[in-house]
């Protein structure tokens, strides 16, 4: 064992750091320098769709990992990022702070033909009976008006060749939420 050489990254208390030792001195050395945890902060936008007024967006691939906000006060429209490849595997999530509006909706909106759907699992929030819906056909998801306070979406682009896409569509609502 005198001769073996071992290094690699090590959790210590602040993080990870870099250890070895040196196969013929035995010597070991810590790098505090190195640090290879992620970042698992998301990022929180109170601002873009929370304004209660209408707003129509677009959102980019930049964008991806950011939990939106929404006041519902009136009609928003969200639309998905243009059609490319590398939107695949970006994501969104929006929670609704302020219910949305009598005759008002929040739509999520899909860019491209006919054939970029939604795969839809929509969850009654709250209630004694739970009556979660599948919906595999639509290129719209809509909150509808009256869609109260903690509801929730979550958008994850699985597929697109930069000519139709499929977004993974997680809606928890009441009401319950639309694919059309």
């Amino acid at each position: 064992m005198a001769n073996t050489t071992f290094s690699g990254p090590v959790r210590s208390e602040n993080g990870f750091q870099s250890i070895s030792k040196n196969a013929t001195t035995g010597a070991v050395t810590v790098d505090a320098t190195y640090d290879a945890r992620p970042n698992f902060r998301v990022s929180v936008d109170n601002t873009t769709l929370n304004t209660g007024a209408a707003v129509t967006t677009t959102l980019t691939t930049a964008q991806s990992g950011t939990i939106f906000e929404i006041d519902g006060t009136d009609d928003i429209v969200v639309n998905m990022p243009a059609l490319s490849t590398a939107n695949v595997g970006t994501t969104y999530e929006f929670i609704v702070t302020t219910a949305v509006g009598a005759a008002k909706t929040v739509t999520f909106v899909l860019p491209g033909s006919a054939v970029s759907n939604f795969y839809g699992a929509l969850t009654l929030l709250g209630g004694s009976a739970a009556n979660p819906a599948s919906d595999v056909a639509g290129d719209t998801l809509t909150l509808p008006n009256s869609t109260v306070v903690n509801s929730r979406v979550k958008l994850t682009c699985i597929s697109d060749d930069g000519t139709n896409s499929t977004w993974k569509a997680e809606a928890l609502s009441s009401p319950i939420a639309t694919i059309a």
